[in-house]
């Protein structure tokens, strides 16, 4: 076992994943934090930009997922799959959905709190400092086909072959006690 939260999924090749909102291992800003959870913020998704896809790609899913939640099974915040191939960005704030910022076509899937929304950092406190592990999937389909209300796991089995390559960026956060 290792501290890659895909350490079990297929290796593929890596392309670049960034934000001007945060750098690798860097603390999540403040308003990245849940609102919903009263850790103080206002669940707001960073901008996402990225670049180095293979060609061929044909579509995009992303995740953010938290490995070190007190769950046994960590914490789904946000999944959005059948982004289109020509999109490179994400703008921030685009988690929330009545936002309007998804690209045409894209679908978010209930996160674990079953809000199809970005639901930020909210680490319990005095649990310590927790990773939030943005995963962007190059995919060689248009489309996912995910029936509707599923999890962001089951969307992680629909990905499982279809795969060609994968970016990611960790942020972290921690409520002091």
């Amino acid at each position: 076992m290792t501290n890659d939260p895909n350490w079990r999924l297929p290796e593929v090749p890596l392309f670049t994943l960034s934000s001007p909102d945060f750098t690798e291992g860097d603390t999540l800003p403040q308003w990245a934090r849940s609102g919903i959870s009263n850790a103080g913020g206002e669940d707001r998704s960073p901008t996402l930009h990225w670049d180095g896809a293979p060609s061929g790609t044909k579509s995009f899913a992303l995740t953010v997922y938290d490995p070190d939640a007190p769950t046994g099974s960590g914490y789904w915040h946000w999944a959005v799959y059948n982004i289109p191939p020509n999109v490179s960005s994400l703008p921030q704030d685009s988690g929330r959905p009545d936002a309007n910022l998804l690209p045409s076509g894209a679908i978010t899937l209930p996160n674990e709190e079953r809000l199809e929304r970005f639901i930020g950092a909210a680490p319990p406190a005095g649990h310590g400092e927790h990773r939030y592990v943005f995963t962007l999937s190059a995919l060689d389909v248009e489309r996912l086909e995910v029936p509707e209300g599923s999890t962001p796991a089951i969307l992680g089995f629909k990905m499982f072959g279809h795969t060609v390559a994968r970016a990611q960026l960790t942020g972290v956060s921690e409520t002091s006690v």
